[in-house]
């Protein structure tokens, strides 16, 4: 495997900092620790460090020593910070000192191979133009790219094109997947309240129980994927929590039902949203109850533009070999905040195999050391071919 023998040799280096990370675990919009590990690390490369975006997020830059006067050629990678409200259950030895907290989607590996590419190519500084090292907070569930492009990271920051990527469970070792198009989905919520009458257990009759209509309700839904949704879409949606009453012999007023929608396409995500408010609302209306639906669009469908597609597909084959890229892994219905950014630049998102490990968002779950030069030889080989 043809990875950069200077970034092999700063494998240890990449680890140390992998479990430093890991045992401080901070969720969404909380990285304090996390922000000023990164900007330490980075100043003292000689990469420069920007004014915090975003909150906790954080943005280095470097300038290659054959860039023009006008330093036209911008890119950018990002990495993501969180970690989720989870328990650690790995045992190992730098398990999370922050109880209820855990790195659990391996953010801290992304970071750990970010600052290695970061501290390899300031090292080297063999490129023409600019790179930034996103750091982003907030990626799991709070959309911490959405705030950064609020906040105007691309018009501070102007670029040609971001890259982003993410280690995947049961992905060998030395494999990238990478696709163009679709990859992750949009991801929507909903909440539907449902008004009806209360009154006694024992006088069923005398009340409209909306026990029994949330779940005519959750049935009704089913039949949005099974029956509204083109066959050709891609198209869930999950009942996730449902609650109602609080005794054993009170039928209650109200029930809630809460659940996600995951879509690729705009033209599905509209009709979804449409056909669940008006089943839930005919539905209650048939037992002489009400509904009344909110909705949120979450994040968008993370799309990967051709050319940039082809660029990363380009420095991964540099790094693991031509036969090591998967370019027809189906796309996840998972999400990714990353979309946002996309939304605003062209750029593509990959994944690099984490082998055989416990899945995303698992208590037991950990970040392999193994593939943190292969990552950061990737973060490097984009840097080398897009700013040649």
């Amino acid at each position: 495997m043809p990875l950069i023998a200077a970034i092999v040799d700063k494998k240890e280096q990449m680890t140390q900092w992998r479990h430093q990370l890991h045992a401080m675990p901070e969720i969404a919009f909380n990285e304090e620790q996390t922000a000023q590990f990164v900007e330490q690390k980075l100043a003292s490369f000689g990469v420069t460090v920007h004014p915090r975006i975003a909150g906790t997020g954080v943005i280095g830059s470097l300038i290659g020593d054959k860039t023009s006067e006008d330093k036209s050629k911008a890119i950018a990678l990002r990495a993501d910070l969180d970690a989720l409200p989870i328990i650690e259950k790995t045992g190992v030895s730098y398990c999370s000192a922050h109880e209820g907290m855990m790195h659990a989607c391996g953010h801290d590996g992304h970071t750990a191979m970010l600052l290695g590419a970061a501290c390899y190519l300031a090292e080297q500084r063999h490129f023409n133009g600019i790179v930034y090292f996103i750091f982003q907070p907030a990626e799991e569930n709070e959309g911490g790219g959405r705030v950064m492009v609020e906040e105007g990271f691309f018009d501070k920051y102007p670029i040609d094109a971001i890259y982003g990527m993410h280690n995947w469970p049961g992905l060998d070792v030395g494999k990238f997947a990478i696709r163009s198009g679709p990859v992750m989905a949009a991801y929507d919520v909903f909440d539907i309240t449902i008004q009806a009458k209360g009154g006694h257990a024992a006088a069923p009759h005398n009340a409209i129980d909306p026990i029994v209509i949330a779940a005519q309700v959750i049935n009704a839904l089913q039949t949005i994927t099974s029956r509204h949704a083109n066959p050709q879409d891609a198209v869930v949606l999950s009942i996730t929590r449902m609650h109602a009453g609080d005794s054993y012999n009170v039928i209650p007023e109200t029930a809630q039902l809460s659940g996600t929608v995951r879509t690729f396409s705009h033209t599905a995500q509209e009709k979804v949203m449409a056909q669940l408010k008006q089943l839930a609302e005919i539905t209650c209306q048939a037992y002489g109850a009400s509904a009344d639906m909110t909705y949120q669009k979450r994040y968008p469908a993370t799309i990967n533009n051709v050319v940039e597609t082809e660029n990363s597909v380009l420095a991964a084959m540099d790094v693991v070999g031509s036969g090591n890229i998967l370019h027809d892994n189906p796309p996840s219905m998972g999400s990714e905040d990353f979309s946002f950014l996309l939304n605003e630049s062209k750029g593509c998102y990959v994944s690099i195999g984490n082998g055989k490990s416990a899945s995303l968002h698992n208590p037991h779950y950990d970040f392999n050391d193994e593939i943190l030069p292969i990552g950061a030889s990737y973060w490097a080989k984009i840097v080398a071919m897009q700013l040649a």
